[in-house]
Formats: C-alpha cells, structure tokens, sequence
C-alpha cells in the first residue's frame, strides 16, 4: 500500500503534526507514503513522459524517523499552492497538455486537468491519497471521489468554513493570534487616543474574527455576512471613543467584508495562478474615518502573521487525531471520507460534503447585526468553541 499525502491552499499552523500522524500510522501498517509537493499542483506539473528528474522533485517519500518534532513547526514543509486542476486558464497549461485536455465544465474558457491528475496518481502508484486542504481543494479531492479514486480528505482552514465539520486544522491558532494582536495593538490605540481598525482574514466566513473580537472584548466586529453601513458604523464607533475614559476603541473587521450596497475590497492585484487577493476594506473604513469623521484612527492588517509560527495544543491534537483517523479509515478501506469534530466528538463524513452550498449560522446565533458585535444568543448545546 502507497499513500499520497498533500496540503493545498493556504497554509495553518498543524499541518506537518497532521503529516508526522499519518506517515507513523502509515508504518505500522507497513505501508510506504509519499509527499506531494505544492499540492495539486505538484501532480498536475509531473509529466509521466518527461524528464525524470524534474518528476522525482515534485515528490518525496516520507519516513517517521526523519519527523521528529515537526508537529511543532508551523506552515507545510510539502509547499502548497491554490490551485483548482478542474479550471485551468490556458496560459498556465504546460506544453505537454496543451491540446491534450479538454474544455472545463465547472468554467467557461478553462480547461479540465483531472484525467491527467488521475494519470499521474496511477503512474506513481498511489494507491490511497489524502489531500488536506480548505473548501476549495477538498471539492477537487470530492470529484476525484467521484472518480472512483479512494480518498481520505483532511479538512483545514483558518476560517473553520469546511461543510461536513465543526473544526478545521489551524482555527484555534487563527483565534488565539488574533486576540493576542488585538490585545497588543490596544497599547497604542489608547496611549495615542485612537480609534484602531483591526483586519483580519476571512473571505466569506466572519467566524475567527467574530470570536477574536468576543474573545478580546473588541468595541466593534464586522464580519462579511452582514455588509457594513459605513456612516452607521462610525457613529458606534467614535461613540465607543467617546465613553471610554481612556478614549480609544477597537473595531475588528474580516477582509471579506462589503460595503452596504457594495462589493468586495481588492487588492489590485492577483496570485500566481489567476486568483483575486482580497484586502483593502481595513483602509476603506480609516480613510472615510478620517475624512468624513475628522477622528483620529490607526489601522493593521495582520494577514500572514496569523498563519505563521507553531500552532497552538488544540490545533496539534486535532491535526494529530486526523491525520490518525485518516490511517484508521484506510484500514477499514473507507474511501470517500472527510474526517471531521461534528457535535464535539471526532467522526467521519463524505467527502462530497463540501459540495453543499454553505451556511452561515453566524448571524442568528451569535451576532447583533444592528450593532455590529458579538451577542451570544444561546450557549447551550452550543461546542465548546461556540
């Protein structure tokens, strides 16, 4: 037995203790595991008819004795990439598929990859593959599924918003950094008697930046469920100012977030493989702020600085009880699983799960959409996490 192992997407702290899981639990069973690099890239770059050496560096084979501590490093050491090989711009085709693949069902003017992804897997005879991977790589590791190719999927996102699961690998540490910036920048905010405008990841889901701001007593939260009234928001939050006798306050905001009767904040700029990178919205409320409002605001985005690093015990004992499960399901030769936290306790979905169209129980639960913060509703029967 041969398992493939990948990460894709954004990396989170835990993806290597979720890794170490699966290449130990691989051994016992006497089977041999093999990393991926860069994610799904890294099977739709290898050319089963071309140049060996450039094959054999997409690719390592991975022991438990050489892993020792790794749970503790943050980040992927396979690499990582987002990249959806069922929607591929033609540009980014390499020479040897081009006019080889076909036109892509999922969006017009691209191209599908997965007959020549799942060339690959046979050519390097994989026999089982786990991609650990947010929303967007799981739905290709779901239509692989679909395929007939035995899967195992790993969920893992800051954002916590993978369908089928209450938990994603580096949430916690997500929350965790973000209430420690939070609490950080609070010095200077009040020390200078600003207003201080806090940005966070979080593209459709406000579920870290709404717990961080609970969790750090933020003045305001917005989260991109609910679009942001920008003159009924600065006038909560200067009053916040205003009350505070140390006259400053915090308002919490997730790069997803719109403006009323708006669209999402861009950067100007996209990634390496055609994707649009939000961010801006942090600078669109200091800018309107400071000129419609005439207050004095500071704002940070803390973007990458909450992937890095270690993560956290939660998030180590969750990537390592995954990454465990993953090999368990194997051994059953339960294909077409998700491991996944439903209810508290660890449990196995379908992988085609992700495929459902998202819920967002944010806003009924545990926000005051008038107001703009956190108001928790209920917390019976509710996770520990909420």
């Amino acid at each position: 037995m041969k398992i493939g192992i990948l990460t894709s997407g954004g990396d989170v702290p835990g993806l290597n203790a979720c890794i170490k899981a699966i290449v130990a639990g691989a051994e016992k069973n006497g089977w041999s595991s093999v990393g991926i690099k860069r994610g799904w890239k890294g099977l739709f770059d290898y050319d089963p008819d071309g140049d060996v050496e450039k094959n054999a560096a997409l690719s390592v084979p991975l022991n438990a004795s050489e892993m020792r501590g790794l749970e503790n490093v943050g980040g992927t050491f396979l690499h990582t990439s987002r990249f959806n090989p069922v929607q591929i711009d033609e540009e980014f085709l390499p020479d040897f598929l081009k006019g080889k693949v076909p036109p892509s069902t999922f969006k017009q003017g691209t191209f599908d990859c997965t007959d020549h992804v799942l060339r690959v897997l046979d050519y390097m005879e994989i026999d089982v593959l786990i991609p650990i991977g947010g929303d967007g790589s799981l739905r290709f590791a779901a239509h692989l599924s679909a395929k007939d190719f035995p899967i195992i999927s790993i969920p893992k996102t800051m954002d916590n918003d993978v369908n089928g699961t209450d938990y994603c690998i580096g949430f916690s540490t997500c929350v965790t950094r973000c209430v420690d910036s939070i609490n950080k920048i609070r010095t200077t905010a009040a020390s200078h008697e600003r207003i201080a405008i806090i940005e966070l990841f979080g593209r459709h889901s406000g579920e870290p930046t709404l717990l961080a701001g609970h969790i750090a007593s933020a003045d305001r939260v917005l989260i991109p469920e609910v679009p942001v009234d920008l003159d009924h928001f600065s006038d909560l939050i200067i009053s916040d100012r205003e009350k505070n006798p140390n006259n400053y306050a915090i308002a919490v905001v997730a790069e997803g977030v719109t403006v009323k009767d708006g669209e999402n904040i861009y950067q100007g700029k996209k990634d390496h493989y055609g994707n649009d990178k939000l961010g801006g919205i942090g600078d669109v409320i200091y800018n309107d702020l400071r000129a419609n409002h005439h207050v004095s605001v500071l704002t940070q985005p803390l973007a990458y600085l909450l992937r890095s690093g270690e993560p956290d015990a939660l998030d180590k004992l969750a990537a390592t009880s995954f990454g465990t499960m993953a090999i368990q399901m194997i051994e059953q030769k339960n294909y077409g699983k998700m491991t996944a936290i439903v209810d508290g306790n660890y449990a196995v979905t379908n992988n085609n799960c992700v495929l459902s169209e998202q819920t967002t129980p944010l806003v009924s639960n545990l926000y005051d959409a008038k107001n703009y913060r956190p108001e928790i509703k209920n917390i019976l029967g509710r996770p520990m996490y909420l």
